[in-house]
């Protein structure tokens, strides 16, 4: 019996997150208000729903009660945030709201799945960040000087990755965190938004010069080059490349993206020739099975559970994730395949991609430079990050190491990210904000034309009587108004 119910449920929950994807991309073509609030309010409810049954699912396979309380804890998370945001901030995209409660939905069900006791870590983080996260949309609109610290921003970062570089601790060769007790501290998933303000405060001028770019690209290649030391090679590659989209976008010269692309192949095949552990990746990327025993083995492990899962996936409990290294960091992407299905991660795609044409449509729209260039920034380090941790368990590209935004588990990673999209959420009530003002223009303007043109049409009064028309009247009357012109002159 719960053999069936195991494998009706994986159905079940590939329909929900499929019709959540579908809605995500057809609330755009509604121009109703009422439509669109019923289509999200929609979203939630599939949420719920996908939870349940996963938690269920998972609940009788382990027969754990800490399930059942993963599951009411999360809940009530959902609850929460949404009444929050929609009481705080009435002008919030929900819809990214919803997206973001799913990809937190989709991870704790897999970490309740391998490891309920990472899960509920997960969660109390997950909560202290968004207690954090509530405040920033408020700052990012009141805090109108956040432009003027330029060199802060880059102080803070570099000083940051400067401390991990020579105090930090050797995890797999690499040197990311720092250990402060029990407690682990990736600084890097947090410079990662500073830079983007740094990069954004010195592009957002019209006014800067072919000076002002090469400064500018000298502090954000001393950030690169201190994480290519710390051998923290990801994250190098995120912020290069959101360094070379920012500097395109704010310059417009296609000079720049093809020089940008072009040191960063160099750069790479500079990389391989210098460090062994680079070497090491790419022969595991290129033939895993000739170093199976070593480098290769998390990467064939994640291959087998990619296609263990198929497209419908083995079921919720059916697996064997936790034969992967790092299964809860780097390849949650994997354990998604195998049990809940290849369909299922392509939907969790496709969300994904939501998100990002999300920020970008903030970006777009948005009309003052400095915060155009911050959504971009950010919008641009998620859909990376993503791309970066997707093709590196699928064999598309070497491994970096990076973990997946919201679904993965970590501290560090999950609080930068509830961070930046807190403050995605605040550029988007920006544009809000701005387009609203531009609306009451328009219409002060139409109206102020609406009046004029009445006031043309109005018939005139007897006192109110034309130039013309006097010179039409008689002589005398036009002599004697003419009189009493000259006497108002001269008085």
């Amino acid at each position: 019996m719960l053999n069936i119910i195991i494998e009706l449920s994986k159905y079940l929950i590939l329909i929900l997150i499929a019709l959540y994807t579908l809605e995500s991309f057809t609330v755009f073509k509604y121009e109703d208000d009422y439509d669109k609030r019923y289509i999200l309010r929609k979203q939630l409810l599939l949420i719920v729903f996908m939870d349940f049954t996963a938690f269920l699912v998972i609940f009788l396979k382990e027969e754990k009660l800490e399930i059942v309380y993963l599951f009411g804890a999360l809940l009530l998370y959902l609850v929460v945030v949404q009444g929050l945001y929609r009481l705080c901030y009435k002008k919030a995209s929900i819809l990214l709201l919803n997206h973001m409660c799913m990809l937190l939905s989709i991870g704790f069900i897999m970490l309740a799945r391998l490891s309920p006791d990472s899960a509920k870590r997960q969660f109390i983080i997950v909560a202290a960040a968004t207690v954090i996260a509530m405040i920033v949309p408020i700052l990012i609109k009141k805090m109108y000087f956040l432009k003027m610290w330029t060199w802060f921003y880059a102080a803070a970062g570099l000083g940051l990755l400067l401390v991990v570089l020579i105090f930090g601790a050797n995890v797999n060769g690499a040197k990311i965190n720092i250990n402060l007790g029990s407690f682990v501290f990736q600084p890097s998933e947090f410079v990662k938004i500073i830079f983007v303000f740094f990069v954004a405060s010195r592009l957002y001028k019209k006014s800067a010069q072919f000076k002002d770019h090469v400064i500018t690209t000298i502090v954000a290649a001393v950030h690169v080059l201190v994480l290519v030391l710390s051998r923290d090679l990801g994250s190098a590659v995120v912020f290069f490349i959101t360094y070379v989209v920012m500097l395109y976008v704010a310059t417009k010269k296609p000079v720049y993206l093809v020089a940008g692309l072009g040191s960063g192949a160099l750069a790479a095949i500079v990389a391989y020739f210098l460090f062994s552990h680079v070497q090491q990746r790419v022969i595991a990327w290129k033939a895993p099975f000739s170093v199976y025993e070593s480098s290769g083995y998390q990467i064939v492990q994640g291959l087998f559970a990619i296609g263990a899962g198929g497209w419908f996936g083995m079921g919720l409990c059916q697996g064997s994730p936790e034969m992967i290294p790092f299964v809860k960091q780097d390849y949650m992407f994997a354990a998604i395949c195998e049990e809940l299905g290849g369909l299922f991660a392509i939907c969790m795609i496709l969300i994904c991609m939501s998100m990002f044409l999300l920020v970008v449509n903030i970006s777009l729209r948005i009309k003052k430079r400095f915060y155009k260039l911050i959504a971009l920034g950010l919008g641009t380090e998620y859909a990376f990050q993503v791309f970066l941790t997707i093709g590196g368990v699928s064999k598309f590209i070497p491994m970096t190491g990076i973990t997946l935004p919201l679904v993965s588990y970590g501290g560090s990673s999950l609080l930068s990210t509830l961070i930046m999209f807190a403050i995605i959420q605040g550029l988007y009530i920006l544009r809000e904000d701005e387009e609203e003002d531009i609306e009451r223009k328009k219409k002060e303007r139409l109206r102020a034309k609406r009046s004029g043109q009445e006031n043309k049409k109005r018939p005139r009064k007897t006192g109110d009587v034309p130039e013309r028309a006097q010179r039409s009247q008689p002589k005398g009357q036009a002599k004697g108004q003419g009189k009493a012109r000259k006497e108002q002159r001269i008085r």
